[in-house]
């Protein structure tokens, strides 16, 4: 250890002297080299700034190339997507469309499959729903991600209300636009369009169901491709003149804009409008101010497409809902707008109406020519092909099937039953075929138009009779020869005794009718008249005539919307009104009851009551005639009462009527007469006419200028006794032979 020790201490020693003197010199030589250095420090520094600057610019000319390299991928992937072939894009934007119906007479339903053999023709996959047999509860979401266009042609049905086929369709739709469980944006992303078939004489209820459709897609946030279609089977009002031609022409447009779509063009409507109308400001800018006609051309066909949503426009609630509003500077503009538009329909409104006279006096603010025609070219081949002889613009005459039974021997109708007319002789027409409303229980189903008010073109009365007796003369003239047809019954037929105004529509609509009846009298032809209770000053100033109807199909104001379905509001009060019109009339007066069975059979009372407000002369009470299925009614062979059935009602009835019993019946037709003690003199019923008397009479009116007033009692005829209630005959004619038909077809005709 202490050897170690020395030979530490030598070594230390040694070394230390060695690196002392390398320390010095290093000190030195530093000394000397830092000196230098802060004598050229302003070399030292621009050096070192030249060398940042160079490594400052390097690194950022590293960080730029590599978000350019970051960058290019999407850039060729996005020439890639412009480089695509239009077959691919077409799929992208219109993977197909969806046409759904709602239809209760078949028109929506031929309307979805022509639109779909249109979209097909184009290449676009199409497909057509019936509204029942689909479930929005489950597949409507669907669509907001399919990439499907969807359209909606749907009909307003009784009161506003959807046809049966959709009715479960709109109630789901109604309530998920209003439930918060499903939300504002439930329909996002789905793209629609939407057709309504309506009828414009029910002011309140126009085409409210393709409204509230339209509505309620637009409250979940769905998209208008288009503004919303109406059909109008109106043809007073109707844009194109027919629902048919309304529809042409939506779907001429629609078909268009489906073209667009598929391509992929920018919309020239945002599908997110209010009221279902847009301004395309660039396009219009682009229009060129020469083109003026054709700029009319396309106004007159938007105008066709505009709706005016009454939902919607009316209800800030919703509008505010999605977060619109007007801006100030343009609400001035908007209420110019509204003001016109309803100034112009007031002006439209007074042109074409036309009111109807005590005088038969027409007042006329618009010449004929500009008037349309009540029968339409479609409406003409449905007539036709129902045995319609065609008048002018709106009349027509047809040949009753009693006319031929007696021609041949067979019987005739009730009439001759209870008041002695001669079926073989009867004309059965009428001057207006249309009808203010739309019985359930209507032959016609429902072939001929409505309407509240005369709108159309008229023919003089002169013409009309012309024509009818002549066609009505040339359809007997057809018998000629026909095995079985009586030869005197052949020729007496040539000559028009009777005239039943009860074909079809509403005679007393004709603005002239004073003057048709007044020349029917003229040519020594009696006339009755049927008219459905809702038009009471007309009853009122209707000149004296043989005998006057009125339908009194139900006894309540809510049975009497049911059945007859009228378009007037007032129904109810134009109804009793009517019935209080009658019983100001002199001559002889009829209430025609028709039952229904499970409808209005139950309402003695309420029957009771009506008779005692009009004291009509006459009661007749009617079975109703089933005419086969019709989509237009709910009616069934069940709704038919028996005759037994109705002998009860009308027994049950007469308890009621103090001053009326059964004086006659007609087996065949299921009907009956009540009629008033006043015409059972001595024991005897006198309900028959005495038809050469009454022409007397009137001649007698005319020529005192209306002031020798008679009644009905004046030209009254002794009842036949088989014609009496309690005969064996049951109201068969004996001079004529009863007839029974096996395998009976439907025959629709009758008076």
């Amino acid at each position: 250890m202490l050897f170690l020790a020395v030979v530490s201490c030598l070594l230390y020693c040694t070394v230390g002297a060695e690196m002392s003197g390398a320390l010095n010199d290093v000190w030195e030589f530093t000394e000397s080299y830092l000196l230098t250095v802060w004598q050229n420090r302003v070399y030292v520094y621009t050096t070192a700034a030249v060398l940042i600057a160079v490594c400052f610019t390097v690194n950022m000319l590293f960080k730029k190339k590599k978000m350019v390299d970051a960058v290019s991928p999407l850039l060729d992937k996005s020439v890639k997507n412009q480089k695509r072939s239009p077959e691919a894009e077409k799929v992208i934007h219109v993977s197909g469309v969806k046409v759904f119906y709602g239809s209760q007479t078949g028109t929506g339903k031929g309307f979805a499959k022509e639109l779909a053999g249109d979209v097909s023709a184009q290449g676009i996959q199409c497909e057509v729903i019936d509204m029942k047999e689909y479930d929005p509860e489950d597949r409507l979401a669907e669509e907001c991600t399919s990439k499907m266009i969807c359209v909606f042609l749907v009909a307003t049905y009784t009161d506003g209300q959807p046809t049966e086929s959709a009715a479960w369709f709109c109630k789901w739709l109604e309530e998920a636009s209003t439930d918060f469980r499903y939300g504002k944006t439930y329909l996002k992303g789905m793209r629609y369009a939407v057709f309504g078939l309506g009828n414009s004489v029910y002011v309140g209820h126009y085409n409210t169901v393709s409204k509230n459709i339209d509505k309620w897609l637009w409250m979940l946030s769905a998209a208008r491709i288009m503004t919303r279609g109406e059909g109008d089977c109106n043809v007073v009002k109707s844009r194109h003149g027919s629902v048919q031609a309304d529809f042409q022409a939506w779907k001429t447009k629609f078909l268009n804009r489906l073209q667009a779509l598929a391509k992929g063009e920018k919309k020239a409507c945002s599908g997110k409008c209010k009221s279902a109308s847009c301004k395309n400001k660039k396009k219009h800018k682009e229009e060129p101010e020469d083109s003026q006609s054709h700029a009319e051309k396309n106004n007159s066909e938007e105008e066709l497409m505009e709706s005016s949503s009454d939902a919607e426009s009316s209800s800030s609630k919703e509008e505010k809902s999605h977060g619109s509003v007007i801006d100030v500077e343009d609400l001035g503009n908007v209420m110019n707008r509204m003001k016109k538009a309803k100034r112009m329909e007031g002006d439209e409104e007074d042109s074409q109406r036309v009111k109807l006279s005590k005088q038969n006096g027409v007042r006329k603010s618009e010449s004929e020519e500009e008037r349309r025609e009540m029968i339409t070219p479609a409406l003409r081949d449905a007539l036709t092909k129902q045995g319609y002889k065609l008048i002018g613009s709106h009349s027509g005459v047809k040949l009753c099937r009693w006319t031929k039974s007696m021609l041949r021997g067979r019987g005739g109708c009730y009439k001759h039953t209870f008041y002695g007319i001669e079926s073989h002789r009867c004309m059965e027409t009428t001057p207006s075929l249309a009808c203010a409303n739309k019985c359930v229980f209507c032959w016609r189903h429902h072939t001929n138009p409505v309407g509240t008010e005369w709108r159309w073109k008229m023919d003089p009365a002169e013409k009309i009779i012309q024509e009818a007796v002549e066609n009505h003369k040339n359809m007997i003239r057809q018998f000629r020869g026909v095995p079985g047809v009586r030869p005197e019954r052949f020729e007496e037929g040539l000559t028009v005794k009777h005239c039943a105004l009860s074909l079809v529509g509403e005679p007393i609509m004709y603005p002239e009718i004073n003057s048709f009846l007044r020349l029917l009298h003229q040519q020594n032809i009696s006339s009755f008249l049927v008219t459905n209770a809702q038009f009471p000053e007309e009853i009122r100033s209707l000149v004296p005539i043989t005998q006057l109807y009125v339908s009194v199909d139900a006894s309540t104001k809510d049975s009497l919307k049911k059945i007859d379905r009228p378009l007037f509001k007032d129904f109810w009060q134009r109804f009793l009104d009517s019935l209080r019109a009658l019983g100001e009339k002199q001559q002889r007066t009829v209430y025609r009851l028709t039952l229904v069975k499970a409808w209005n059979v139950d309402e003695l009372k309420a029957y009771a009551d009506l008779i005692a407000l009009g004291q009509p002369d006459f009661i007749e009470v009617k079975g109703v005639t089933y005419c086969g299925e019709s989509s237009a009614s709910s009616l069934t062979m069940a709704n038919v009462p028996w005759h037994e059935e109705v002998i009860y009602f009308v027994q049950q009835l007469a308890n009621l009527l103090p001053d009326y019993e059964i004086a006659c019946e007609h087996e065949h037709s299921n009907c009956l007469l009540l009629a008033h003690h006043k015409f059972k003199v001595d024991g005897e019923w006198w309900t028959w006419i005495d038809y050469e008397r009454f022409q007397e009479l009137i001649q007698e009116y005319e020529e005192s200028g209306g002031t020798k007033i008679f009644s009905a009692m004046d030209y009254m005829a002794k009842t036949p006794i088989w014609a009496i209630f309690g005969a064996r005959e049951r109201g068969f004619d004996p001079s004529d032979t009863r007839f029974q038909r096996k395998n009976k077809t439907k025959d629709i005709s009758g008076c």
